[in-house]
């Protein structure tokens, strides 16, 4: 058993911890950062399977993502932008295929007017909201308390509009069922992103990758921190005293244990009943936790010899909010001559779908990308699905969010420490929430109130 002392601990070694371990040892402490999986990266993640490169996790980046984009110009890393040249294709309630070009769907024009409407008030609503503190909203109890879908169907009578509009929150981002999570929830999303309107439009949502994928931010981080990160050391138990004489904390993981003055829990909520904390947490934090949890999305892989839909004048974009597969992007990686779909199924589609054998599945999912992009979409060459839901140290994607009224009722102690124990990641972020660079700015900040105690 290996023994460490450090002034910091940090368990998970995911964007949001790395960032914090590189501020905190920048500002002269020391620290050791502990991984239960054998790489670093957290929901981060880029493999070769088959002969092909993917990111099987998180991989974009939008301009208001300054907190991100600075990281990875300091890290040395580059950026390419998302195919987008071409139209887009729409699958409406009519379930026709119809190409299109712009930012609207091609719809109804009583629809249309509707979509815009919504986000007219989605808009107005999120201008109200502080996304560092949503539960300020002036009536957050009450939109902290009524469903997306619910609020969304008071609000209009459009059901084409509605599911539309729901896509972007429900399937697009939360990867819950509309009816699952708050309007107020929604708003957060969406104030996280600057505005409704942002949200909404894939091509601000979705703007940049990184050339070589995304995990390389964690690498490159955790390549400076050395010997400091530890694989394969999952924690255990953390026992923790706040005393008159002072913090101290005790992290006993397979094979080291590490004692320090502080602690960062940086993995998701849905992770923390996994460690046993001695004294037990607060009452609180008991309850938050469990009102916090994932969505449920698989993330689908298709690569093709070329990307035959470019050819065909089509961008690869392509929505359905009653379709299977809601969201297809052109994916292909850069200066790569093949082509790379990725789809997206959630929530409910997804639960379906994995009562089906990995054949019937994989069927199904093709079937549902070639109705938008036509029959060369079935036979792709590799095809592979991201299933976050069953990866040990993950259990769900993208990020957590409250159950009906949790955000209101324990929003504003989330970030609150317990004794030496502080919580850093992209589910508990402002800016950024549920994104790479709402943990980078989690990190930072966590950091620095750890820092600013240290020189008290």
């Amino acid at each position: 058993m290996q023994s460490l002392e450090r002034n910091v601990v940090i368990i998970g070694a995911g964007p949001s911890g790395l960032r914090a371990a590189r501020k905190l040892k920048a500002a002269g402490l020391t620290v050791a950062v502990l991984e239960a999986r054998s790489r670093v990266g957290g929901r981060t993640w880029s493999d070769t399977v088959d002969g092909a490169f993917l990111e099987i996790g998180g991989q974009w980046i939008s301009p208001d993502q300054e907190a991100l984009s600075e990281l990875v110009e300091e890290l040395g890393l580059e950026t390419f932008p998302r195919y987008r040249e071409g139209e887009s294709v729409y699958i409406g309630s009519d379930r026709r295929a119809v190409r299109y070009s712009g930012e609207m769907f091609p719809v109804a024009e009583s629809t249309a007017k509707e979509m815009e409407r919504l986000i007219e008030l989605l808009d107005a609503l999120t201008a109200q909201t502080d996304p560092a503190a949503p539960w300020t909203h002036p009536q957050a109890r009450e939109l902290d308390t009524v469903s997306f879908s619910q609020w969304l169907r008071s609000q209009s009578q459009d059901e084409e509009a509605c599911n539309n509009i729901g896509l972007f929150v429900a399937g697009g981002m939360l990867t819950k069922p509309a009816h699952s999570f708050s309007v107020l929830q929604a708003l957060l999303m969406a104030a996280s992103a600057g505005s409704f309107s942002n949200l909404v439009d894939e091509n601000f949502i979705l703007d940049r990758r990184v050339a070589g994928g995304m995990q390389q931010v964690s690498e490159r981080m955790a390549a400076e921190l050395g010997d400091d990160v530890v694989l394969n050391a999952p924690v255990r138990t953390l026992r923790w005293s706040d005393g008159p004489e002072g913090t101290s904390v005790t992290a006993e993981a397979d094979g080291v244990t590490v004692t320090a003055r502080y602690a960062i829990m940086a993995v998701p909520p849905n992770l923390y009943s996994r460690v046993s904390f001695d004294p037990p947490l607060p009452r609180r934090q008991h309850q938050m936790h469990q009102h916090q949890s994932l969505g449920l999305v698989i993330k689908v892989h298709a690569v093709y010899a070329t990307p035959f839909w470019r050819e065909a004048g089509l961008s690869g974009t392509c929505f359905g909010a009653h379709e299977l597969v809601q969201e297809v992007y052109d994916n292909t990686n850069h200066g790569d001559p093949r082509g790379t779909l990725v789809g997206f199924v959630s929530d409910e589609k997804a639960d379906a779908m994995f009562e089906l054998s990995a054949g019937e599945r994989k069927t199904a999912i093709l079937e549902s990308i070639a109705g938008y992009l036509g029959e060369q979409a079935l036979a792709p060459e590799v095809y592979y699905e991201s299933d976050w839901g069953s990866e040990e140290w993950t259990r769900g994607a993208y990020a957590a969010s409250y159950d009906l009224g949790g955000l209101h009722r324990y929003g504003p102690d989330q970030l609150a420490p317990v004794g030496p124990i502080y919580w850093s990641c992209s589910d508990l972020a402002a800016e950024g929430y549920q994104h790479v660079d709402g943990a980078v700015r989690m990190g930072a900040l966590t950091a620095e109130r750890i820092i600013a105690r240290f020189e008290d």
